[in-house]
């Protein structure tokens, strides 16, 4: 069951707070405000598809020094920093930093929302994409020592002599091994094989 977003709104102003989260949720989406980012960063468990909108001067942690504990900690939820004494500065650091976006107040309801509805899309895709590595990092583990050999240098793009050459093994048997390795990592072809551990590889 696909679970229903959540946006998190973090705002040290109440009013500023209250009338994000109204509107947010005047769509149909759930909003869940925070007075610091802070109370944010202790709340928040990731996993779950939303976005984050993030005020820049707050008491304690600032929006940009949560981007920071965020982005070090792995959390991968979008970012859509709003904000009334933001500048170019500011700005460029936090997409540099992986920001979805940088919007000043007051801002355009229908383009705030907009923004917030493409967030939740891009964190479900990044959701996604985190479950698909897991699944193929799981498959990997069941391959054997040889087996993620092969595979490691068939993602090289090295041909069934020179492996064999390599590991010191017939053609035959690294054939073998290739076939084995593509029914554990449900891959049709070499091709695909070569794909899927280059993903092993950088995971």
């Amino acid at each position: 069951m696909t679970q229903p977003p959540i946006v998190h709104v973090v705002d040290d102003d109440d009013a500023m707070r209250d009338s994000l989260c109204w509107l947010i949720e005047s769509i149909g989406l759930k909003a869940k405000g925070y007075a610091t980012a802070d109370a944010f960063a202790v709340a928040y468990r990731g996993g779950h598809p939303g976005c984050l909108l993030l005020d820049i001067r707050m008491p304690g942690l600032s929006g940009l020094d949560l981007q920071e504990v965020l982005n070090r900690q792995g959390a991968r939820i979008p970012l859509i920093f709003l904000t009334g004494h933001g500048d170019i500065p500011m700005a460029a650091r936090a997409f540099k930093a992986g920001a979805f976006d940088f919007l000043e107040k007051p801002c355009n309801d229908q383009l705030l929302l907009d923004r917030v509805r493409e967030a939740i899309a891009e964190h479900r895709r990044r959701l996604a994409e985190k479950a698909a590595l897991r699944d193929i990092l799981a498959r990997s583990a069941r391959l054997t020592k040889r087996e993620r050999q092969v595979a490691e240098f068939i993602s090289l793009g090295l041909p069934n002599r020179e492996i064999a050459s390599q590991l010191g093994i017939s053609q035959k048997t690294v054939e073998i091994h290739r076939h084995n390795a593509l029914i554990k990592m449900q891959a049709e072809n070499s091709a695909e094989l070569a794909s899927l551990w280059t993903l092993v590889r950088e995971a």
